[in-house]
């Protein structure tokens, strides 16, 4: 993709930006649940299970109807890691999943203002250790497990797919034995990078000055230019860590423009995806990006599901 062709890039498809709303709607947490705020679509057959010593550290299971051990989509919610729910989950890819025979997660994780990074990244990772020593009782597959999310869901799940294994072998923990590592990563307006530095190269105007980047990095704007800063942000990028053998990845970007009078403006912006397509692109794994200027030709792939199932290696039902 030249400099050109991203300068020319028009708007994406309607069904594109409405699956992205859909998909990076929010919702903040916060005091005890609505009878709205605890209703999914599809009720979850176990709920507010716990993975870890924390109060956010729980997730909910549904258990998909397949003869076979089922594969799992993680859901991670989107929030800026200041905010977020995982009642947020989308129905439409809820639903979509176990028709498909495909079980799914939904999971909650400390915000910035409890734990900065590495705290969301690491949560997320121990929910996926944690949901593979179930395999056993909610009859899944460790062997194949998906991340989805929108914004700061969908840059977790790039952080823990790019990730080399966590895994810790020879842990007391039975969790921390469990591996990390993913099939596929399904993601919405996601940023392959949360450096100031390269978003800026990156998006341009000031996508870069995010309100919600100095507290997820957990340092004060005066120290924002030291080597200590310089080092969280290069670990708190997932392509930091990409690789020839990590997963593929399906990115869905809405029209998110960068202009030079908004703080923030542009944090969703198309070119995250392409920055990493390119960077896929050289070490031959799949990466396709639909949104603005890019992947019209694939956008009936935008819902996610037909590429979950090609990489679970789910045949699909013929209408």
């Amino acid at each position: 993709m030249t400099k050109s062709q991203i300068a020319s890039m028009g708007r994406c498809s309607g069904a594109v930006l409405l699956l992205f709303a859909a998909t990076a709607a929010l919702a903040k947490e916060g005091g005890p649940r609505t009878k709205a705020q605890s209703e999914y679509a599809v009720q979850p057959d176990f709920a507010d299970v716990s993975y870890g010593p924390h109060e956010r550290n729980v997730l909910d299971f549904w258990k998909a109807n397949s003869g076979d051990a089922a594969p799992v989509l993680v859901y991670i919610h989107g929030g800026g890691f200041r905010s977020g729910d995982k009642r947020t989950l989308n129905p439409g890819l809820l639903r979509s999943c176990l028709a498909s025979g495909i079980s799914v997660a939904a999971i909650h994780y400390r915000l910035s203002d409890t734990a900065p990074f590495p705290a969301p990244m690491r949560d997320s990772a121990r929910a996926i250790q944690f949901i593979r020593t179930k395999a056993k009782e909610w009859y899944l597959d460790p062997k194949r497990i998906a991340c989805t999310g929108g914004s700061a869901g969908a840059g977790i799940s790039l952080w823990i797919g790019f990730h080399d294994d966590m895994a810790k072998p020879h842990s007391s923990d039975p969790v921390e034995r469990q591996s990390t590592r993913l099939t596929c990563m399904f993601v919405t307006g996601a940023q392959c990078t949360y450096d100031p530095r390269a978003i800026k190269q990156i998006v341009g105007g000031r996508a870069h000055e995010h309100s919600a980047l100095p507290p997820f990095f957990g340092i004060e704007p005066k120290d924002a230019d030291t080597p200590r800063a310089h080092k969280i942000y290069e670990e708190s990028a997932a392509i930091t860590y990409l690789t020839k053998d990590d997963p593929p990845v399906l990115a869905v970007y809405g029209d998110d423009r960068p202009d030079d009078k908004s703080p923030g403006k542009g944090i969703h912006n198309v070119n995250f995806g392409i920055h990493l397509k390119e960077r896929m692109d050289k070490l031959g794994i799949e990466c396709i990006v639909i949104g603005p200027g890019i992947g019209e030709e694939q956008r009936n792939l935008a819902s996610g599901i037909e590429f979950l199932q090609k990489h679970f290696g789910i045949k699909r039902k013929r209408s």
